[in-house]
């Protein structure tokens, strides 16, 4: 039984993949309660399409992807911010318009280009074929992520609440606001690695939506999202092994396992749990 649980973890690639998804996994699950409690689920659906094109670019100007990915998601993250503050238009409406249109801009742009990185790698995630640089670049930005959500946290959590009570006792709303944008671009990049542009939105959101069936303080709700985010993730890469399918697909399949399970039974919150309070 131990082989069992141990084999995959004897190849390179899959203790590599490993570190990976567990380095992604802590980020978005610290970010997805802020993201679910703010509303921001089209945001990250937005920016998780829209770096396509940055993606594209810096593979002809010859950057690292990651760089254009994340100049790109936030470009995208800022014009809708600045078109929704500057026009009658609601902010639902200027991202659909603003993701579908650089996503659709990446495809024509890939289409142009002779390039051995495959499209299903972008789309889908290639966790699979990340190496130690990788790994490297990936952990300095967690770390940087992780001080800022050290640092930063309460007023973050206040803002996610009430960002109007926020203002009223003097943080600085603004600078939150775009702040936490940014680590929405870079988290998204970071999960461009392991479930790809598509699926990414579920790996920021769902660890968030699970959690929030099961708690009602925010320190134990972004507890149990990075459980989650974790749990999913690493369960993903190793089921993927034995079923012999695309480790991103499958971490996100786990993850709305996961969701379907706390929608159901969760305590308090649970579809069960309430349809029993009101029977």
């Amino acid at each position: 039984m131990t082989e069992f649980f141990l084999e995959p973890w004897q190849f390179s690639f899959m203790r590599q993949a490993l570190l990976m998804v567990v380095l992604i996994a802590v980020v978005a699950g610290i970010l997805s309660p802020y993201l679910v409690l703010k509303g921001w689920s089209l945001m990250g659906d937005a920016v998780s399409h829209a770096v396509l094109p940055g993606v594209v670019l810096a593979y002809v100007v010859g950057i690292p992807l990651s760089i254009g990915a994340f100049a790109a998601g936030l470009l995208c993250a800022l014009a809708s911010g600045f078109v929704s503050d500057n026009s009658r238009l609601k902010p639902d409406t200027v991202l659909g318009v603003v993701f579908s249109g650089m996503f659709g801009l990446g495809v024509v742009l890939f289409s142009q280009i002779e390039t051995d990185v495959h499209l299903d790698h972008v789309l889908l995630g290639d966790i699979l074929g990340v190496d130690r640089s990788d790994i490297i670049e990936a952990a300095v930005a967690v770390l940087l992520v992780l001080v800022l959500f050290y640092v930063y946290w309460r007023d973050l959590m206040v803002f996610a609440f009430d960002p109007e009570h926020a203002r009223v006792i003097g943080l600085p709303v603004k600078w939150l606001h775009y702040g936490l944008l940014v680590v929405l671009s870079l988290t998204v990049v970071l999960a461009l690695q392991a479930v790809g542009l598509i699926l990414g939105l579920s790996l920021l959101i769902a660890p968030g939506a699970i959690a929030h069936q099961f708690c009602d303080r925010f320190s134990h709700m972004l507890a149990t999202s990075v459980a989650v985010a974790v749990t999913a993730s690493v369960g993903g890469v190793w089921l993927s092994y034995y079923i012999d399918s695309s480790p991103g697909p499958t971490i996100v399949v786990l993850l709305t396992m996961f969701f379907v399970v706390a929608f159901i039974f969760a305590p308090k919150y649970g579809l069960i749990w309430r349809t029993g309070r009101q029977a």
